[in-house]
């Protein structure tokens, strides 16, 4: 059987794909990766074919007008932003997909991917199995991922509410490249102005969540819906730390570490500054990830290390806690650790993971982005390091989340679908 795989985002949106991928490999099916060319690297480097989509996320978000509407963190802004690069590269993307996805027997998307694959699986008729790592499915038990956690006082139907808005919004931001790609490419009619959600291609085979059940509880309005555990991809087996980093770690306590992955900053040199300050007050030792020019610092002091890339995996549990951005990839590898986490919101998903954070225990309250001061990482940075509870349920929740074997799992519901080209369903149903 052969699957396509369509990623696209930053490379914390794409990892969890190529974990899962990996798994379907391993499992003996043929895996082609469709995501971004900067990303090449990443995905053959763990043995999945790669198909290369147009466009350099890493590059866009280096622009100083991203920096500065990450900074600001509006989504909305933001979505309208990257709603104009989309436009202009989704005739190349639908060209590309048309292409790579001719005699597939199986299309996996998430929310980046998922109107292209659509269009796709409408195009082909090919079974479209929706892939997603934050909750996606309209609930009436939480509200959206973009809307304050308070909204839950509503109630039930105000949380429904917000997750269709939430909808709405991802749609709007496609819909200009996905009614382009439709009709100049793949000869298909537009979808609706409201979204194509009711199409039966999202409807014929099971949703698949990979994030662990121990931080997120199904909730029992999702029907034919499984929540797997998460999609870790760990390091390539040869895969060696740089040795001034292992000599950092070994010269002293474990350090705090703290990161924003591709979140980039106007001023990488005033960031990385407030972070020095707020280390001083603590005296504690720390490793700061430069990230996609989030933070940069030409002279460090002693009890800091500014490092490049490293695999989470690796070095979360060299730590004492991990202090991050919080995307979806970067808060699971932080609570497979077993070490507290504090997340330091830009936009999106990420307050929402801020508060899963904070409501089970394990980090503290996020602190979004425009808030960060001196004094309130120093404060927060005190309280992980010394709340003997917090890292006892972080540990608790470490040793639940090791158990769950996401990408098995997934790969074991794949395994049960029935294929056909005209009625797809799931075996076990």
């Amino acid at each position: 059987m052969r699957i396509a795989i369509i990623a696209l985002g930053s490379q914390g949106d794409v990892q969890p794909y190529i974990a899962l991928g990996k798994g379907l490999k391993a499992a003996g099916y043929e895996v082609r990766l469709l995501t971004h060319e900067n990303f090449e690297g990443l995905v053959t480097s763990h043995g999945l074919e790669f198909c290369p989509m147009q466009g350099n996320v890493q590059e866009l978000i280096k622009t100083p007008e991203m920096r500065e509407l990450t900074e600001k963190g509006n989504f909305i802004t933001m979505t309208l932003r990257t709603a104009k690069e989309t436009e202009q590269v989704s005739i190349g993307w639908a060209r590309t997909a048309l292409e790579a996805c001719q005699g597939m027997d199986l299309l996996i998307a998430g929310v980046g991917g998922l109107y292209l694959s659509l269009a796709i699986a409408e195009k082909f008729n090919i079974p479209l199995l929706q892939a997603f790592v934050f909750p996606f499915t309209p609930t009436k038990t939480f509200p959206g991922v973009l809307f304050p956690q308070l909204i839950a006082r509503l109630g039930g139907t105000a949380n429904w509410l917000s997750h269709q808005a939430l909808r709405q919004i991802i749609w709007q931001g496609s819909r200009a490249g996905d009614t382009a790609a439709r009709q100049q490419v793949l000869n298909l009619p537009p979808s609706s102005f409201l979204g194509p959600h009711p199409s039966p291609h999202l409807h014929r085979l099971p949703t698949l969540y990979g994030f662990s059940p121990s931080v997120i509880a199904k909730p029992s309005d999702w029907q034919n819906t499984f929540i797997t555990g998460y999609w870790f991809l760990d390091a390539a087996s040869d895969w060696t730390p740089p040795p001034d980093l292992e000599n950092f770690l070994q010269a002293g306590s474990p350090p705090v570490y703290i990161g924003f992955g591709s979140m980039g900053s106007r001023n990488p040199e005033e960031t990385a500054e407030l972070v020095l300050q707020a280390l001083e007050q603590t005296g504690q030792r720390a490793i700061l990830l430069a990230g996609w020019s989030g933070m940069q610092k030409e002279k460090m002091p002693d009890q800091a290390f500014l490092s490049g890339p490293v695999p989470h995996a690796w070095l979360f549990p060299r730590v004492a806690a991990v202090i991050h951005h919080g995307g979806a990839g970067t808060t699971a590898a932080g609570l497979r650790a077993g070490v507290p986490t504090i997340i330091v919101p830009f936009f999106g998903d990420q307050g929402f993971w801020g508060q899963r954070v904070a409501d089970l225990g394990v980090g503290t309250a996020p602190i979004p982005r425009k808030q960060l001061t001196v004094e309130r990482l120093a404060e927060v940075i005190q309280t992980v390091v010394g709340d003997r509870t917090m890292r006892q349920r972080a540990a608790d929740l470490e040793a639940k989340i090791r158990t769950e074997h996401g990408v098995a799992n997934a790969v074991a519901i794949i395994q049960k679908l029935k294929f056909n080209r005209s009625e797809c369903n799931f075996a076990g149903n």
